[in-house]
């Protein structure tokens, strides 16, 4: 038996109203405003120390990559960019074997870029015996993932990963605001009931979505709606916290309409398809998790029209995916290496 196993995983998450207002520029000169929950889908870091001065990398959905640590920095060239620039800030050279897993496909909207930089931060922290606090941890990944890399996107996934739960997140060009939204275990059960997730079948290139909504936004074309998403936020968290889940779903169709407002590449004729369907047979509402343009969908419905939800989405090809809401963030821990 060698050393031990380093591990941590972090949560995804789904969006429930605000996503889009986290993005630049629109975060920095309006301020931005979400409310978000984690799920029970996880990105997994397990870092396992070899005594040489290399690493080597096996990801699920990336495949493998071996590069030396004693030749400075790594270039952060497109490949393994999110271990790269992890390995980079905290200058490790002793030499590790790392093995990345995530529960949901690369572009699902569920945030899974940023849960695996934060999971990759955590298992560093715990094999170095490195105390971060969580607003730095997420400041961390997201300075990594978005400034470092270059990889487009909000402020809100990386502190959804590392904080976890039902919250309220406020950004400025300086500042973020986590605020946990009080949410009591009946309505948790409820809401848990009356939910599905679903994988539309396709992933999508999150950078494409954003890159439209920006150019909307400098034109002034989707500024109302962003603002009008933003103002749904505290209504959404409102009626969760007083337990009226059949209001937060007509809030989670009034932010759908608006949001398809923000790029014209936030849904399509199967998005669509889907969508009318789940409301067709009960839902009260839903949307696109993520940028939008692909990956998962979530719906709430009322409370006897569940099964038929499922049924007419998977009649049009979408896999109806189980989950449980996720109370808590990003953990590690280590354990006696038994290869």
């Amino acid at each position: 038996m060698g050393e031990k196993h380093y591990r941590a995983k972090a949560p995804l998450r789904i969006g429930l109203v605000g996503g889009g207002t986290d993005v630049n520029p629109y975060a920095s000169q309006k301020g931005g405003m979400v409310f978000n929950t984690t799920i029970n889908k996880y990105a997994y870091c397990t870092i396992t120390p070899t005594g040489d001065s290399s690493m080597s990398i096996h990801s699920t959905d990336y495949g493998k990559y071996e590069a030396p640590l004693d030749g400075g920095p790594l270039p952060l060239d497109g490949n393994m960019d999110l271990i790269k620039a992890v390995t980079n800030h905290f200058n490790i050279t002793d030499g590790f074997k790392m093995f990345l897993q995530s529960e949901a496909p690369p572009g699902s909207g569920l945030g899974g870029s940023s849960a695996v930089i934060v999971s990759i931060i955590a298992a560093v922290c715990e094999w170095k015996g490195i105390r971060m606090t969580g607003d730095e941890m997420a400041s961390l990944a997201f300075k990594l993932e978005r400034e470092d890399i270059g990889l487009k996107g909000g402020k809100q996934d990386q502190y959804t990963a590392v904080f976890g739960g039902f919250n309220v997140m406020r950004f400025s060009q300086d500042w973020v605001d986590v605020n946990r939204v009080r949410v009591d275990e009946d309505t948790v059960n409820e809401l848990q009931y009356r939910s599905v997730l679903c994988y539309t079948g396709t992933s999508r290139e999150s950078a494409d979505v954003i890159d439209s909504q920006v150019k909307k936004f400098a034109t002034g074309q989707n500024e109302a709606a962003l603002d009008a998403a933003k103002a749904l936020v505290r209504p959404m968290s409102d009626a969760l916290s007083k337990g009226d889940i059949n209001l937060a779903g007509k809030y989670l169709d009034e932010s759908w309409q608006l949001k398809k407002q923000f790029s014209d590449k936030i849904t399509n004729p199967k998005i669509d398809q889907l969508y009318n369907a789940a409301k067709e047979a009960g839902a009260i509402g839903g949307k696109v998790s993520g940028a939008g343009g692909g990956g998962f969908m979530y719906f709430i419905c009322r409370y006897d029209t569940k099964y038929s939800v499922e049924k007419a989405l998977y009649k049009l090809g979408a896999k109806v995916t189980d989950f449980a809401f996720e109370p808590n963030g990003v953990i590690s821990w280590s354990y006696p290496n038994d290869d």
